[in-house]
């Protein structure tokens, strides 16, 4: 099993965003994921997956992860398992006002009781910051993960200098406490218009790019806004583009003409982000962190 880190120095950047198509990706691509969860103070990560309402249940020897959805030999998709402690709350709302000895513990407890099974990558989902959620993370994984299993993390920014300037303090985070950075995302990169068929750059562009070239860490693309993969989260609907819409060089326009209402909401979520603008530009991305991986793997054997 492969251990990878979403992590930023910024909040509101759309890491748990990344996460979950980081998790449908690999999964598209035949992986067996799961995700864990750790930003204890305001876990997302249920909410995107749909599945709020579930319950973690209790094993011999720790906890059993909510299945997403299970694996599809015949379509090529592999298992998605997750856990948070958005499941452990009692209300959505619930506030979890928690010191850092306590949160320290319940991020050791998920790393350790949490019975995952068979799996090839394991995504964490982090909160902002460097605080006491991380460096308790990265002691414990690099005390008793085994050698190379760790494989790193992938840093998320937004492209403006005020998110590269605090995301840089995540790089030399990573650089303080020996975690391979795989790369760098740009996110929000472009906005796609769900009336026309134009991306703009909203937020300007190239930010995480030139501060990857500065860090000499690769650059894992540039991921726009696109207010479709929004209302798929949200209502479970299949994205759909106005014909013409383009984005990062791949037709997306009248791809769900002639489709029901009914059939629009019905099916996975995987099957349904098969659809969305970006999924093409996660699978580009999915196959660079693996090349990443793979490359880090073979320089330390």
């Amino acid at each position: 099993m492969s251990l990878d880190k979403v992590l930023s120095g910024k909040g509101g950047v759309g890491k748990s965003s990344v996460t979950t198509q980081l998790a449908l990706a690999l999964c598209l691509a035949g992986h067996s994921v799961g995700v864990l969860d750790i930003d204890l103070t305001g876990p997302s990560i249920p909410r995107f997956f749909g599945i709020e309402n579930a319950k973690v249940t209790q094993a011999p020897g720790g906890w059993r992860p909510v299945l997403v959805h299970p694996a599809n030999l015949a379509s090529g998709v592999g298992e998605l398992r997750c856990m948070s402690l958005g499941f452990l709350l009692q209300e959505r709302g619930d506030a979890v006002v928690w010191r850092g000895p306590k949160k320290t513990a319940m991020v050791r407890q998920f790393l350790s009781d949490v019975l995952w099974g068979e799996l090839d990558y394991l995504l964490i989902d982090t909160p902002p910051g460097t605080s006491d959620e991380h460096i308790s993370l990265a002691e414990t994984l690099l005390k008793n993960a085994a050698p190379g299993q760790v494989k790193g993390a992938v840093v998320v920014t937004t492209p403006q200098a005020v998110a590269t300037a605090d995301v840089k303090k995540e790089l030399n985070f990573c650089t303080k406490t020996g975690i391979n950075v795989i790369g760098v995302l740009e996110n929000m990169s472009g906005f796609v218009c769900p009336n026309c068929s134009e991306c703009t750059n909203v937020f300007s562009s190239g930010g995480g790019q030139i501060m990857a070239e500065e860090f000499k860490v690769r650059f894992l693309g540039s991921v726009p806004i696109d207010p479709q993969f929004v209302m798929l989260v949200e209502t479970g609907r299949i994205p759909m583009y106005p014909i013409g819409t383009s984005v990062n060089g791949t037709d997306m326009g009248g791809r769900q003409e002639g489709v029901t209402q009914d059939f629009k909401t019905l099916g996975q979520l995987v099957e349904k982000y098969k659809s969305c603008s970006l999924s093409p530009i996660f699978q580009a991305v999915t196959r660079d962190v693996i090349e990443t991986c793979e490359e880090a793997q073979s320089r330390r054997q």
